[in-house]
């Protein structure tokens, strides 16, 4: 980010005015347009199909979502956080009487523009992961991955079935716990890079455990979407060992299977690039592969963003081998991210949108969130029990499993449009007591690992004092 020149002493700071602000206009010029748009077409037709709406559309909420992060940021936040924010003010403005943007929740177009952001990140996640390291992290990790993932779920699926109406199905307390499953790997390496704590040991812990995570987290959600799909054919189910093991074979197999092939595919394909002149051609049969990946795991029963994540593990992993030292000028990463910049957060704005304000006037709805947020928190924290190695401090590294941020999203997102017998496993009123978690776990992880930190610095500190007393 490009920051100011610090003024001299006795400099005169030059005035800037509104011009100097100019970018506080955007918004309104797009609002602007956009409610003259509807005006002109009729706000029923807003957002469903014309080209002019679709533009003036994506134009606001790529503008709202900009200054939502950057104002979010200012207050030492995510931007993702902010994301979130902007898209349930513009969908719960109706109930202010603001009724202009409330077409684009039905918009045919934003579902898709949404899918392909999530599809971009987990691609961009798995392009930035190493596959290697994946392969080569200790017991600990691992063993951290694992509990942070069985507990969430357990008690997820606990709190699901005692506080959610009666009658609802076995399958919609699974799903509620298995978004509670995965750490978001992004939002924790962020905060841990915000407070200067990215070298610790107990970081090297966390990003590893929580890159695990994620991918039994990928795991959890092929079963639990598997068994959806099982109770909506056959209109119910039975939990047995076979069908879940099946499913279990499934992902693991697609995730295996995906490495093998690619990595047999990939080697000619990229001595063919070497023929190429253009140095875009990586980038584009890279981007064709994860779109072919993604289809195929959905035709296997997964989800499209299990594609896109192998795809990118595989990827990084095969341009670093063939290309060596040259692998910088093929940097798939870095070509993705103009792309993603656009894409990425539709899909966070179009969750903040699904959001239903209007569910937390019932004190249920309030209370259910509350509960489900402390949870979350609390779930993780039973991954303190798998830091084997002495010298650490286990309430950091459970506290750096805390966040969910965008797998969370995820999850949530596809329970919210799966359905079984014509309804969405997880109805209106979970969906937005999910969103809440999913952003009071984002919001207390900054102080409470920057706390954490401190206070084994402290002790630490305290302990070499005694030793050289």
């Amino acid at each position: 980010m490009i920051r100011p020149t610090p003024r001299q002493p006795g400099q005169v700071r030059p005035y800037r005015g509104l011009l100097g602000n100019w970018w506080l206009l955007v918004p309104a010029l797009v609002f602007g347009a956009w409610r003259a748009a509807g005006a002109q077409h009729g706000t029923e037709d807003v957002g469903t199909g014309d080209v002019t709406l679709f533009f003036l559309a994506l134009a606001a909420i790529l503008v709202a979502a900009k200054v939502g992060g950057e104002l979010i940021e200012r207050l030492n936040q995510p931007a993702v956080l902010g994301e979130l924010v902007v898209g349930i003010i513009l969908g719960n403005l109706a109930l202010a009487g603001i009724g202009v943007f409330e077409p684009l929740q039905t918009a045919p177009f934003l579902p898709i523009a949404a899918e392909i952001g999530v599809v971009l990140l987990l691609f961009q996640v798995g392009l930035e992961s190493e596959l290697d390291e994946l392969l080569a992290v200790g017991a600990s990790a691992v063993a951290v991955a694992v509990l942070g993932v069985i507990a969430p779920v357990a008690l997820g699926y606990a709190l699901s079935s005692v506080f959610l109406p009666g009658g609802a199905a076995w399958y919609v307390h699974l799903f509620l716990g298995a978004t509670l499953a995965a750490t978001s790997v992004g939002l924790t390496a962020r905060v841990l890079k915000d407070i200067g704590r990215l070298d610790a040991p107990e970081s090297n812990l966390i990003l590893g455990a929580a890159v695990v995570d994620d991918i039994l987290g990928l795991i959890v959600l092929a079963i639990v979407l598997g068994l959806v799909h099982a109770a909506d054919a056959g209109g119910a189910i039975e939990v047995s060992v076979g069908p879940v093991l099946l499913i279990v074979l499934k992902a693991a197999g697609f995730l295996g299977g995906s490495v093998i092939v690619g990595r047999l595919l990939f080697v000619p394909l990229m001595r063919l690039v070497r023929l190429a002149r253009s140095p875009s051609v990586p980038v584009v049969l890279a981007g064709a592969y994860c779109c072919l990946m993604a289809a195929l795991a959905v035709l296997v029963g997964l989800a499209d963003i299990v594609g896109a994540f192998t795809v990118g593990l595989v990827v990084n992993d095969e341009i670093g081998r063939f290309f060596g030292e040259k692998k910088e000028l093929y940097r798939i990463d870095a070509s993705i991210t103009p792309v993603s910049t656009i894409f990425v957060p539709v899909f966070f704005v179009y969750m903040g949108l699904r959001v239903d304000l209007a569910a937390f006037a019932s004190l249920e709805v309030i209370v259910f969130a509350v509960l489900l947020s402390i949870v979350a928190i609390a779930s993780k924290q039973v991954c303190a029990l798998g830091v084997f190695k002495r010298g650490l401090n286990r309430w950091v590294v459970g506290i750096g499993m805390i966040p969910r941020g965008e797998v969370g999203l995820i999850f949530a997102s596809i329970g919210h449009t799966v359905l079984v017998a014509g309804t969405p496993v997880l109805g209106d009123a979970t969906f937005s007591a999910i969103i809440a978690m999913v952003m009071l776990t984002t919001l207390v992880t900054p102080p409470l690992l920057k706390a954490a930190f401190s206070k084994s610095s402290g002790s630490q500190a305290r302990i070499e004092a005694g030793r050289g007393g």
